[in-house]
């Protein structure tokens, strides 16, 4: 029995929901090893930050950016996440909530929001990401 267009599209979104999922855990458990293990080797991030584009190429080097902005706490949640799909590219989209000596005191939110392409192997091969920066929580301000 051959499978119909419908059926294969249902199965990438599956998939794609999958690694979606599989990179929100790790990064909700602070393990940025395994983040690098949801990237392909060659994976680029593109990033608009407070302090303009960045851009970064290869797994380990992705996995320890996300481990330079979320590692080092002291505290540190995972308050919400979704994940969905535009145009064939995964949407992800993240607030955390952290305290870290490097920021100053009290908590901090931050919200980042990424589209995603999966490349072979079901590995991000290439993402775009927008961030908010840690933003100090009412009466921490």
């Amino acid at each position: 029995m051959t499978a119909t267009a419908s059926q294969r599209s249902a199965a990438t979104a599956v998939s794609q929901f999958a690694l979606a999922g599989s990179f929100l855990e790790g990064l909700a458990a602070q393990d940025f090893a395994g983040l690098d293990a949801a990237f392909t080797a060659d994976a680029r991030l593109r990033a608009l930050l407070p302090g303009g584009f960045r851009e970064w190429a290869g797994a380990q080097v992705i996995a320890s950016r996300f481990a330079r902005w979320f590692g080092d706490t002291e505290d540190f949640e995972l308050l919400e996440a979704a994940v969905g799909e535009v145009g064939g590219r995964l949407h992800l989209r993240w607030r955390l909530r952290l305290r870290a000596e490097r920021l100053g005191p009290g908590w901090f939110t931050v919200e980042q929001q990424a589209y995603a392409d999966a490349g072979g192997g079901g590995h991000i091969n290439r993402i775009d990401l927008l961030c908010s920066g840690y933003l100090p929580e009412a009466g921490d301000a």
